[in-house]
């Protein structure tokens, strides 16, 4: 049949599209090669997106169970490059959802449209037979996968972008909701299971929940609801109404069996079925001026002049406990800066005050550890925190006093500890009537007093009056150390410096002088090229991960970070002329050892480092170390190194590693070969070519000190690959690291290495491990690996992401009191369990417990990592709707009680108080990105970076919420009265310091012998900073979900911590109850092999 032009080469490009697509399916091709071959193929073979997404989706004879785990990997690329489209997606998983086969009447929704619409010969067409279309027989979670991240596009202004588009949208997602309504009501004609299975029933409501959050999506999308607007799009509003009409009485009916957002969703649609699309229809014309002039006085009344009832401030115990939990709960975020500003805000510069609460909100969090069983590893850090860090901070409040902010420091400390519980913390007479204590409770209370004592805070005499006894315990015999004189002490002699890392775990007040000393010695080393000596210190610090905690409780990350990694991209041992290359290995794997230490440890990225150069060693190590690469992607001088090194390992005739070998081969390009060397080796051995006997021998040069190091990425790519590769490679990986973490003989210092490496390694090889474990439930090889890592899993990962143990005790249908009192829990449990609940249960014992805190009695249960939980798996709207509703609940409490709204200990005052300290936490996945301290670096990192994409924060999505108060106010007066005055408190906490006035700065400046530099040049620099501060301001507003990683000068300054940026949302922003943000909409459903790949990163809690 001849098509015409437009259509005479479809069928040939419909089979080189089939073909390409079941081989990329059937080869487990990599989503990034095929991101290369379909613009080749797209562009020989052009297809309309409906046929590319119908080839895609649809079921084989091969294959009709299920979709391929690797298709939304490659739906992803055809999104990318504009192949398909969100109608053409949901118009194919429509086409064969396994929905049909469960609801029959359905099946003919699409035909029936278009015979009703169809005229004349289209009827004619649409009488003839159909051929039977093939279903999946279980597509259910392939289309909640699909659903969730079409809904995370359109939120995000990409899956949506135009009218026509739009059109397309609504159309289909009209007869998902016919055919989930008639598959609901199959199900509920077959209660008992007795056609359909209850599991069946149980996926199909998940897949339906996944689509109401992305028609929820398309409801409120912007440009949806500008098309509507139009007169042309008459027809999908009405079509859209009468579908939602139907739709949404199926779902309430069956909203008690389900989870409770589905219900909210459905009420949410169903106000935009009656209020927003009602709104579209013609109304009376006399209103239009009336309209006009609102809306002008709605946008020249700002924030500023709103009139809300005031509720007094209340300070409560609580607060503080909140922001203290938040900046500890992964990589410590105590910047000094930033703290004191915040307390200065909080306290208004009572010094007595904030020195009283921040001693006690300290010791409330390390009790809260004691109560949740957090284990010594975290109490480490937070013993050291209370006896190291709180100290130095009393001595600056001190430093700081003045007549009209006196200071008493014995004063505040007595009154202090006088409410600290000491059934916790005993005095020294009760240590010896609780035996059950653990470690780093039990002296907490006398080693903070002479911590005091040593910082000259407390006497003697106080000391004994406040533990109850004579004590003989002593001040250190070093005296209070300062840090200057350390260092100095430390660059003549390098055994001071190894002395100084092994007192990092003191709990003697000195330790933050040591952590700064030590920091400053690498910083110094590192820039006199001291290689040697660093080595030393840096495997010394990579073996006691405890201690990098300690490190970061004193310094700023990129302060000892940006110089290891200048120093190894800049690495010039190869400059020289030297006889041995063996050395220049060593120490160069024990420098990055401490470097990848802390990268791993805390869930840092290249740009958390501020690497800004595509050719930066440690970005492309970080970024592709672990993967490997087909040979025929390698240079010619890489396939010599790798052809070396197989040699040299494995070939016993070669001799062995040799100094020719490390000669043509820097060690940069070494560690980048590591995955596809083993790639090779794994290959080698799964087919036979690779013997047992010269297997051990080649892994014996790498668990030793010479080479150790590069098993980082090499255990990462082999933990990748333990997910995706078949049987045979799968028992080759478990061959491999049984050798690894079982050598036959290994030395001290190498054993000690390869601590620090599984150290680094254990959480994602433990998850690899469990999932082939489950595959093969009858292997006996699993278990002695996992034993081998079972030291090292706690030391792994401090991140701040929930385990697994929490996040099942979160999302339950219901929640106990877990200490606090029953009336939260039978609210929790009222709420209808779920994660919701569990915050909405965490908020009112808080509340509670931060209304009248008895003496000696435990603070509420309280983890920050929930918070972090629900920002990622809820959004940061949801989470402020879930606050705002708690806050308005309280207050009209408050109000309807008579007691003046939270005055005193009224629960609206404490109520916004916890509110406020939850939303100004620090958040360690969402902390401004370090690379704005590579202004310090500025010459190593020349290379303009782009911006990199983070989440929406709570203060940021608070301040969008607020700049809609007067849209919120139509609708519910009290509620905008929250917003606003939650909006208010939250910026005056996070208020910047004023600058300094530039006539004391030029005096000071004079006076320092610089007066010279004039005061016009003075005066120009503070006017480009304050306009590049507006700027910044400007650009967060138009887009907020963006950094700009080269303006972020000053970080520790920023309160936020990474969320000062006060942008509302942009304009294809989050949408309803959904903060997905990123750019790529698929992300997190595989990593680089397979849809498993990425669940080794559970550890922190990344389901994005």
């Amino acid at each position: 049949m001849d098509g015409g032009p437009a259509t005479a080469g479809l069928p040939a490009a419909v089979g080189q599209w089939s073909k390409f697509l079941s081989h990329a399916e059937r080869q487990r091709l990599d989503a990034d090669i095929f991101a290369t071959y379909v613009p080749i193929l797209s562009s020989k073979h052009r297809l309309p997106p409906a046929w590319v997404a119908e080839l895609l989706l649809r079921p084989t004879k091969g294959n009709q169970d299920a979709l391929d785990p690797r298709v939304p990997q490659y739906l992803q690329v055809l999104l990318k490059q504009d192949l398909v489209d969100t109608a053409s997606i949901l118009r194919a998983l429509y086409l064969f959802s396994t929905s049909h086969t469960q609801a029959p009447q359905a099946q003919t929704q699409m035909g029936a449209d278009a015979r009703r619409k169809g005229t004349g010969a289209q009827q004619q067409r649409h009488k003839k037979p159909r051929r039977k279309v093939l279903r999946w027989r279980s597509s259910y979670a392939s289309e909640e996968v699909i659903f969730w991240r079409l809904a995370k596009g359109i939120s995000q202004g990409t899956g949506i972008t135009n009218g026509r588009e739009a059109i397309e949208v609504v159309f289909m997602v009209t007869r998902w909701m016919a055919l989930f309504t008639e598959a609901a009501a199959a199900f509920s004609r077959d209660a008992f299971g007795a056609i359909h299975s209850l599991q069946a029933k149980d996926e199909m409501e998940s897949s339906r929940q996944a689509f109401m959050l992305l028609l929820l999506g398309v409801c409120e999308n912007r440009i949806v609801l500008t098309t509507f607007g139009r007169p042309g799009s008459k027809g999908a509003r009405r079509q859209l109404a009468r579908s939602l009409e139907t739709f949404i009485p199926s779902v309430l009916q069956n909203a008690p069996q389900i989870a409770p957002q589905a219900s909210q969703i459905a009420t949410q649609l169903e106000i935009f079925r009656t209020q927003t699309l009602a709104s579209f229809e013609p109304e009376d014309k006399k209103d239009a001026a009336v309209a006009e002039i609102s809306s002008y006085m709605d946008s020249i009344i700002g924030l500023d002049s709103v009139q809300v009832p005031d509720i007094p401030i209340v300070n409560s115990r609580a607060g503080l406990y909140i922001y203290i939990n938040a900046a500890l709960v992964g990589r410590p975020l105590l910047d000094d800066g930033a703290l004191f500003t915040y307390l200065h805000n909080r306290y208004q510069g009572d010094l007595e005050t904030t020195a009283v609460q921040l001693i006690l909100a300290s010791f409330d969090v390390l009790a809260n550890a004691v109560f949740r069983n957090e284990g010594s590893k975290t109490g480490h850090l937070l013993k050291s925190y209370v006896v190291n860090k709180v100290p130095l901070i009393l001595g600056s409040l001190a430093a700081s006093s003045s007549p009209m902010y006196p200071f008493n420091a014995e004063y505040c400390i007595t009154q202090a500890l006088g409410q600290v519980d000491t059934n916790v913390f005993p005095t020294l007479s009760g240590m010896f009537d609780m035996p059950n204590n653990s470690s780093f409770q039990d002296s907490v209370r006398q080693d903070f007093c002479f911590a005091c004592q040593l910082h000259g805070l407390l006497s003697q005499t106080a000391i004994e009056t406040l533990l109850g006894d004579i004590t003989y315990q002593s001040l250190p015999d070093a005296g209070r150390y300062v840090k200057e004189a350390l260092v100095q002490s430390c660059l003549k002699d390098l055994e001071k410096t190894q002395t100084l890392i092994g007192e990092l775990d003191d709990m003697n007040g000195n330790v933050g002088a040591a952590a700064q000393a030590i920091v400053e010695v690498i910083v110094s080393l590192c820039r006199n090229k001291e290689t040697m000596t660093l080595k030393l210190l840096c495997s010394q610090l990579a073996s006691k991960p405890l201690s990098l905690d300690i490190i970061l409780l004193f310094n700023k990350p990129q302060r000892i970070l940006h110089p290891l990694c200048g120093l190894l991209d800049n690495w010039g041992g190869y400059d020289d002329d030297q006889g041995e290359y063996q050395p220049v290995y060593e120490e160069f794997g024990s420098i990055l050892l401490l470097l990848l230490a802390f990268v791993y440890r805390y869930g840092l990225s290249p740009a958390d480092l501020g690497i800004r150069s595509a050719d930066s060693f440690v970005g492309r190590l970080l970024s592709r170390g672990h993967l490997s690469r087909p040979l025929e992607e390698l240079t010619d001088q890489e396939k010599s190194h790798l052809n070396g090194w197989i040699h040299g390992l494995f070939d016993t005739e070669a001799g062995g590693l040799g100094d020719e070998l490390m000669a043509s081969c820097p060690p940069q390009d070494f560690y980048l070969l590591m995955p596809t060397l083993f790639q090779q080796i794994v290959l080698a051995l799964s087919t036979r070519n690779l013997t047992e006997e010269l297997l051990k021998g080649g892994l014996e040069y790498l668990v030793d000190v010479l080479l150790l190091p590069s098993l980082v990425p090499a255990i990462l790519y082999l933990s990748n690959h333990l997910w995706a590769d078949g049987p045979q490679g799968q028992r080759a990986i478990i061959r491999i690291l049984r050798l690894i973490l079982q050598p036959n003989s290994i030395s001290n210092e190498a054993s000690s290495m390869l601590s620090s490496v599984l150290s680094i390694v254990a959480k994602p090889l433990e998850h690899a491990l469990r999932a082939y474990q489950r595959q093969d439930p009858k292997s006996q090889e699993v278990e002695p690996l996992l034993k081998a890592l079972k030291e090292n899993l706690p030391l792994s990962r401090r991140t701040g992401g929930a385990d697994h143990n929490e996040l099942e005790s979160w999302t339950t249908s219901t929640h106990g009191a877990s200490g606090a009192p029953g009336a939260a829990a039978a609210a929790a449990s009222a709420a209808g369990g779920g994660l919701t609940a569990a915050i909405r249960h965490t908020v009112q014992s808080l509340i509670q417990w931060a209304q009248n805190p008895p003496l000696n009695v435990m603070p509420a249960p309280y983890t920050h990592r929930q918070v972090l939980a629900a920002l990622k798996i809820l959004g940061a709207k949801h989470l402020l709707a879930i606050l705002l509703d708690e806050l308005k609940a309280n207050t009209d409490s408050t109000n309807n009680n008579g007691t003046g709204g939270g005055g005193g200990g009224g629960g609206g005052g404490v109520a916004y108080d916890v509110a406020t300290a939850i939303i100004c936490a620090p958040d360690v996945n969402n902390e401004a990105r370090a690379a704005a301290a590579a202004e310090e670096t500025a010459g190593a990192f020349a290379t303009p970076q782009p911006k990199q994409q983070r989440r929406l924060t709570l203060r940021e999505a608070l301040k969008a919420e607020a700049d809609d108060w007067k849209k919120i106010q139509k609708t519910d007066a009290s509620m905008a009265e929250t917003v606003v005055r939650l909006y208010r408190r939250v910026e005056a906490q996070m208020a910047l310091p004023p600058p300094p006035d530039p006539a004391l700065l030029q005096s000071d400046l004079e006076g320092l012998g610089v007066g010279g530099v004039g005061g016009d040049a003075l005066g120009d620099a503070m006017a480009a900073a304050a306009a590049a501060a507006a700027g910044d301001h400007t650009q967060s507003v138009a887009d907020a979900m963006s950094l700009d990683t080269t303006g972020l000068d000053g970080v520790g300054m920023d309160l936020g911590l990474g969320g000062g940026d006060l942008g509302g949302l942009s304009a294809t922003g989050s949408v309803g109850g959904l903060d997905l943000s990123g750019d790529d909409i698929f992300s997190g459903l595989s990593g680089t092999a397979d849809f498993g790949a990425d669940y080794g990163s559970w550890d922190s809690m990344d389901l994005v």
